[in-house]
């Protein structure tokens, strides 16, 4: 098939997907409207879109990242048998709506929920399939369910020497007073830990907090992840999706520390490998990390590899596949 991938993969977790798809013998283009750079002209143009965002619900970045798309794609000048969204709502609605004279079938992905991200919601109705990971949005507004991923599928995890029990790496958000809670528990407990907050401005300073300004990369992440026992995830407000750290811990088999208390109610659960802790009064036992993790059954495991997330989101979404 002719699939044209679109995403905003500031991480780089996508990539991962487009790799997979030409692995099983497609034709795919990834467009990756995070290369497009997008930059006020002068200070007029900023206050230009604050009018166009508050009166009329446009906005010069994503009618910028629209059009940058659709230019990609007549240069393509191919009709695609899918075109595969992710981060739909940071393309203006007029120009998803176009994306249909290019592909015979648009579908999108969102794992951000519409609390966080409301303009999701103004995009819904211009693909053919919608999936999110947030089961509330599904049932609110008739979506069909899709975990994140495991990118980084091993048969045989990298055994490096421990350095720090605990790992995590997030952005400076709302988030960062309930991380600091969970230092201060850890600290408490001597439970040695790495914790890097992404925060572009840095001006935070936290003890036994590294913040850092650029983006680091997956590999580099992965490093971190080898090198450390445990890792830790803490999911935003109204959130019960599962961010890619639940499922970085599955592909290399690490134990989990989380705030998200939903997960108890997937396949994989095990109490033994994932800690689910109370955000406003975290306490971290210490007698977690003396058992080793236990592998989960190859079923449940291939569900959330990239080629199960392929065959329910691509594959499943099309009536007869040529």
């Amino acid at each position: 098939m002719r699939i044209t991938l679109i995403s905003f993969d500031n991480w780089g977790f996508n990539k991962h997907i487009a790799t997979t798809l030409k692995q099983e013998g497609h034709n795919v283009n990834h467009i990756d409207f995070n290369n497009f750079d997008f930059k006020y002209p002068n200070a007029f143009y900023r206050i230009y879109n604050f009018f166009l965002k508050t009166f009329f619900q446009k906005n010069l970045k994503t009618m910028h990242f629209g059009k940058k798309i659709i230019e990609s794609l007549e240069k393509t000048n191919e009709m695609q048998d899918v075109i595969l969204v992710i981060k739909g709502d940071f393309i203006d609605p007029e120009s998803v709506l176009k994306l249909k004279r290019f592909g015979k079938k648009t579908i999108a992905y969102f794992n951000d929920n519409t609390y966080k991200c409301p303009k999701i919601i103004r995009v819904i109705p211009n693909f053919d399939e919608v999936f999110s990971f947030e089961k509330n949005d599904c049932d609110k507004y008739n979506l069909k369910f899709a975990t994140n991923w495991i990118y980084n599928f091993t048969s045989v995890p990298d055994k490096k020497p421990i350095e720090f029990q605990v790992f995590n790496v997030i952005s400076k958000d709302k988030r960062l007073p309930i991380l600091c809670k969970i230092v201060q528990n850890l600290k408490s407990k001597n439970i040695s830990h790495k914790i890097l907050v992404y925060d572009k401005k840095n001006k935070s300073k936290k003890a036994k907090i590294e913040f850092i300004t650029n983006h680091i990369s997956l590999p580099e992440i992965e490093e971190y992840i080898n090198r450390s026992q445990v890792l830790l995830d803490i999911n935003r407000k109204n959130q019960s999706g599962l961010t890619f750290r639940v499922f970085e811990s599955i592909g290399l088999q690490k134990k989990l520390i989380t705030t998200n208390a939903d997960i108890v109610n997937y396949d994989f659960y095990n109490p033994n490998n994932i800690l689910v802790i109370d955000e406003n009064n975290p306490d971290i036992p210490v007698s977690f990390f003396e058992k080793e993790y236990e592998e989960i059954p190859e079923k449940v495991y291939n569900k959330y590899t990239l080629k199960g997330w392929i065959e329910n989101v691509v594959y499943n979404s099309l009536p007869v596949i040529n």
